[in-house]
């Protein structure tokens, strides 16, 4: 059984994303009123805003939260062309006017881009702290801070040309696979056939290199990408949202001449989201289970059986009402890190036995 809370989070325009940290336990959320906002889940299950600042001179598209090994950090990027690295900083005193005793302190803003960010997202635990951006001119962008103390300093690493237009980006978690970076597109060209770049590090090179385009399968505006976890899984999963949801499986099929990775694409499954545009999607901690969000303000969970016969197992709706399917348990952080479409309140979904 799932209820849905509705938190009044008081910013003054659309909110563009919602992220949750490693425990599900803190929340951030961003504006096009330029502000992020951090939340805390009281032992009593209310979520309590706890620090909120001005992060950008334009809209914040993104907020994400890097792994806790590093500390409390979050990225953000911005219409304003910029990319800001913030970290928790814990004071002696509390603050006069707010009576907080942490405060938000911008470490680093990254201006290497010409146009518009759009997505942000830091690497996995195991290869570091890096972070990847993409922006509208078809850049994809890598940074790493070398030393994780000083989160002042990053060096942009790679800077990788993908397509006009590029709008969300998801690093493959696997530890026993390279490196990979999916890129995803929302030029509104008709005509346009790939949508989906792949890229993979290599480790002799040091170099990251295209080294799939899955063409002929999505033609529609992408608006996120996401790769399921990895447990145990020989091959790839990658969910994509556009006006449908699609789910891909990756198979490593071997290596070219030059040392990358061939791989085989096989399309699964293709759902349909009631016509409505699909803005978000998440996976749950075992990769199992895809939540999907959409304009008409539904999320919807997606299950396949042992033969890959996917189906939608449930329905939330905003009211907190769902489908009578029975819903496999979900991990607070890794349910509902989504949202329906951009409002000023942010509806939360998670079932009772999590509050």
């Amino acid at each position: 059984m799932f209820t849905a809370k509705t938190i009044a989070t008081d910013h003054k325009d659309l909110i563009h994303d919602v992220s949750y940290d490693f425990y599900g336990k803190r929340m951030a959320t961003c504006s096009s009123d330029q502000n992020v906002k951090v939340w805390d889940l009281s032992e009593g299950g209310q979520w309590r805003c706890t620090a909120s600042w001005k992060t950008h001179s334009g809209p914040v598209w993104r907020v994400t939260w890097a792994h806790p090994e590093f500390g409390q950090v979050l990225a953000t990027c911005s219409f304003d062309r910029t990319v800001a690295v913030w970290e928790e900083q814990v004071d002696e005193q509390e603050d006069p006017q707010s009576g907080a005793k942490v405060h938000w302190v911008k470490r680093a803003s990254l201006v290497d881009s010409r146009t518009g960010i759009i997505d942000v997202k830091f690497a996995p635990r195991h290869l570091g702290l890096q972070l990847a951006t993409c922006s509208t001119d078809g850049h994809l962008r890598i940074y790493e801070a070398q030393d994780v103390m000083n989160l002042s300093q990053w060096q942009l690493m790679h800077d990788l040309t993908c397509k006009p237009g590029t709008s969300c980006l998801s690093w493959n978690p696997s530890r026993v696979h390279p490196p990979l970076i999916v890129v995803g597109t929302d030029d509104p060209g008709s005509m346009v056939s790939t949508r989906l770049l792949i890229f993979e590090y290599n480790e002799e090179s040091r170099k990251w290199q295209k080294i799939q385009s899955i063409v002929g399968s999505v033609f529609d505006p992408i608006h996120d990408v996401a790769f399921a976890p990895n447990l145990g899984r020989s091959y790839h999963v990658l969910a994509v949202a556009s006006k449908d949801v699609d789910v891909f499986h990756l198979v490593p099929s071997g290596t070219d001449a030059s040392g990358h990775t061939k791989l085989d694409v096989r399309h699964p499954a293709h759902f349909e989201h009631q016509n409505m545009q699909v803005w978000r999607l998440e996976w749950n901690i075992t990769g199992t289970i895809l939540a999907s969000s959409g304009d008409d303000g539904c999320v919807r969970l997606w299950k396949a059986n042992y033969l890959e016969n996917w189906k939608c197992i449930t329905e939330l709706r905003p009211d907190g009402s769902s489908s009578a399917a029975p819903v496999p348990a979900f991990q607070p952080h890794t349910s509902m890190a989504t949202i329906p479409q951009p409002s000023t309140a942010v509806r939360m979904m998670k079932e009772l036995g999590d509050l």
